[in-house]
């Protein structure tokens, strides 16, 4: 009842329902271009780039575009380039002086950013969008292109597919602003969606039509992935709560000595890197193979294999390793220990038994170190549990990539965020409604 009465909340706030609406609007605008082929091909010749990405890291890509990249459609390469842009920008922010300096001006210094990433968004799809229309050369049969497939058409097919990622880029930074917020991560978690009543369905007829160990491994299967949901969503909200105890004001301004205020916590994350370390290392798993690839030696392509196998073994050990090395490195650039502990000092509070200043950073510095450790191994785990699940199950990889990786972690990540945006209006909407009560009975009496 509880449930059902915060929907009919939700659906009397005029601006969350028209923000709910906005979202679901654009995310179909989404999903109806990802079913637009390109112009020259024949749609009913693409079973061979379906088949291509059953699995393997275009199986991943796929479903990341939520199928566009097997229906060669005008999404074909989705939101990823902005993705990888991000990355880049970031770990530039780091170590170019000009970039560090925009992070500091504010909402300007924001802008300017966005720009740069935008550009150099344009520029990885016009890199990609080639190598995505020889691929289609190299797996469709010849009959599927309906145009010559000459220069022309790969120069309009390029301009078509960069077109097709500003345009989603452009829908998600609506939604984020029209919308619910959050909304490059939500064009990535409907794609991910997309794929999975497909997967299931398939994982269903494997078992039981074909007799592959019948509705039990199903029922199985599917307590396995609560289960998996259930320690994602564990350690997305996990925290460590560091006591903060703040002196008490007195009338004249200062602070009341020996005299205790209000005691409250920093919530230090178990995971404050959410699912950028597995971003991360899954944009680094591909250059392995990619310059492997250059080479026609057996040993280079030996390494293409390898790392082209996402239920490899040797893929997952790295994987999770680059997983762990990245869980520490994006924790340190986005939790600012010093700043932390400086905004504390200023606002008369101190830790317990800590003294306020350099010693409170060191002291955050070193918990956040110690929780980063299980927090990175337990999101290695979840990252390469696909590859665990078809090893010892035999689960099909379509079905087996939701049961951990980036895709589980996504969607979980951003359905709780999402219902964060939408909690947080309702809270607001509370609060505003007390206020203006406040008003109307200050004004009466």
């Amino acid at each position: 009842m509880k449930f059902i009465n915060t929907l009919k909340n939700i659906w009397k706030i005029e601006e969350l329902k028209n923000r709910i609406l906005v979202t679901l609007g654009l995310l179909l605008v989404y999903r109806f271009g990802a079913q637009v082929v390109l112009p020259g091909i024949d749609a009913s010749q693409l079973a061979n780039l379906a088949s291509q990405t059953d699995g393997g890291l275009l199986g991943l890509l796929n479903a990341f575009t939520g199928g566009a990249f097997s229906n060669a459609s005008v999404f074909a390469l989705g939101i990823m380039p902005y993705i990888s842009a991000s990355i880049v920008v970031q770990l530039m922010g780091i170590a170019v002086p000009y970039l560090q300096k925009l992070q500091k001006e504010g909402e300007s210094g924001r802008r300017k950013i966005n720009q740069i990433t935008r550009w150099l968004t344009i520029a990885i799809t016009l890199v990609q969008g080639p190598g995505y229309i020889y691929n289609l050369f190299a797996t469709l049969p010849s009959n599927a292109f309906l145009l010559s497939s000459d220069v022309t058409f790969v120069v309009s097919s390029v301009i078509i597919l960069t077109t097709g990622t500003i345009f989603a880029m452009w829908l998600g930074e609506k939604i984020t602003d029209k919308g619910i917020g959050n909304g490059i991560s939500l064009l990535i978690m409907v794609g991910i969606i997309a794929t999975l009543p497909q997967a299931f369905i398939q994982e269903f007829a494997s078992r039981v039509f074909e007799s592959n160990g019948g509705l039990i491994m199903i029922l199985l299967e599917l307590v396995i992935w609560f289960a998996i949901i259930l320690a994602s969503v564990m350690l997305v909200m996990a925290v460590r709560r560091i006591p903060v105890q703040y002196a008490r004001r007195t009338a004249s301004g200062g602070y009341e000595k020996n005299v205790f205020g209000s005691r409250q916590y920093i919530p230090l994350k178990l995971n404050a890197s959410g699912v950028m370390p597995i971003i991360f290392a899954q944009a680094i798993m591909f250059i392995p193979a990619a310059v492997a690839g250059l080479s026609e030696s057996d040993t280079a392509q030996g390494i293409a294999a390898a790392f082209t196998d996402i239920f490899g073994f040797w893929y997952n050990l790295v994987f999770a390793l680059l997983i762990i090395i990245f869980t520490y490195f994006y924790t340190a650039i986005t939790v600012p220990t010093n700043k932390m502990a400086d905004d504390l000092k200023r606002s008369g509070g101190f830790i317990p038994g800590i003294r306020p200043g350099s010693e409170t950073a060191e002291f955050l510095d070193r918990i956040m170190s110690q929780i980063t450790l299980p927090g990175s191994i337990f999101l290695a785990l979840i990252a390469v549990f696909p590859a665990i699940i078809v090893s010892f199950m035999g689960v099909q990889q379509g079905w087996a990539l939701f049961f951990g990786g980036t895709s589980l972690l996504i969607m979980v990540g951003v359905a709780i965020d999402t219902m964060q945006q939408v909690n947080g209006y309702l809270l607001n909407r509370h609060y505003d409604g007390l206020m203006k009560t406040g008003k109307n009975r200050k004004a009466v009496a």
